[in-house]
């Protein structure tokens, strides 16, 4: 191209894609370099400023490492992950919706049902129960429930240098399509902070926090596999998650409640599953 200037510029690039012979490839450049260049073309952005834009990218990529996955975080307080969530995850009938995966999830120990994967931190009690079923109410036997959380110092045990698993398990309904493990309530906590994501929130003014959650894995043969989160009502910054990972059918109150195995007091969060057809 000899002639490159502000009219020319975004149809220059695009001819240059003419050779892809990947189509999805081709169509998804194609878009990228459209409307970046848009973005360019209304902001007028300096020298120093977009230096400023590869500086943050170049610092985001350095945070990255096998325990911590900055550029997740990024797409996660900007809003793609969960957009890109819905749009990958229609529902068409009463299935429980789904929420992003988030940057915690690690391989969990096997558990059976009942027990507390709450080994190692001290907390308010809590049973989780609930059904996993199809969408006619069918109970699903043998489905896969792996479960995860951070504790009431707001931390997942991936965060911390011990390295001990700790609050996360995968267990296995039961012919009811029934699951129930016991924990610890879960408690709101930041997003990590000290890092090029940080930055970006205090520039725009954010809190870092999520909602006090769970999250849930579920797995089943003849049917799509569910990433979601259980929420808890009355949680302060459920509308205003740091993720926008709440859809208000995900929230569930805790109850007070008898741990029938003891006789103390709990609480007891019911969350049941309604799995998609393949």
């Amino acid at each position: 191209m000899l002639d490159f200037n502000e009219k020319t510029a975004t149809e220059g690039v695009l001819k240059s894609f003419s050779s892809i012979k990947n189509e999805r490839l081709k169509e998804l450049m194609s878009s990228i370099v459209t409307h970046l260049h848009e973005v360019v073309k209304e902001t007028e952005p300096t020298f120093e400023e977009w230096l400023t834009a590869i500086e943050f990218l170049t610092r985001t990529g350095h945070k990255c490492d096998d325990r911590r996955q900055e550029f997740i975080l990024l797409s996660d307080v900007l809003g793609i992950s969960m957009l890109i969530d819905t749009i990958n995850n229609r529902k068409s009938k009463n299935e429980t919706e789904s929420t992003v995966l988030g940057p915690f999830h690690a391989e969990a120990p096997n558990i059976s049902l009942g027990n507390n994967i709450a080994n190692h931190v001290e907390g308010e009690r809590c049973i989780v129960k609930g059904k996993v079923t199809d969408t006619n109410g069918n109970p699903i036997s043998n489905a896969s429930v792996d479960v995860w959380q951070s504790g009431p110092d707001g931390l997942y045990d991936v965060q911390k240098e011990n390295h001990i698993v700790d609050l996360r398990g995968k267990m296995t309904t039961d012919n009811d399509g029934t699951y129930l493990f016991r924990t610890v309530k879960p408690q709101y906590y930041p997003v990590p902070t000290d890092g090029p994501v940080g930055e970006i929130l205090n520039s725009l003014g954010r809190h870092p926090f999520r909602p006090a959650h769970i999250h849930f894995m579920v797995k089943a043969e003849g049917f799509v596999d569910l990433t979601t989160h259980a929420f808890i009502d009355g949680d302060p910054y459920l509308e205003t998650d740091t993720v926008f990972a709440v859809k208000e059918s995900l929230i569930r109150k805790l109850e007070n409640s008898t741990d029938p195995k003891d006789g103390t007091s709990c609480k007891t969060l019911e969350f049941n599953i309604v799995m998609q057809n393949n």
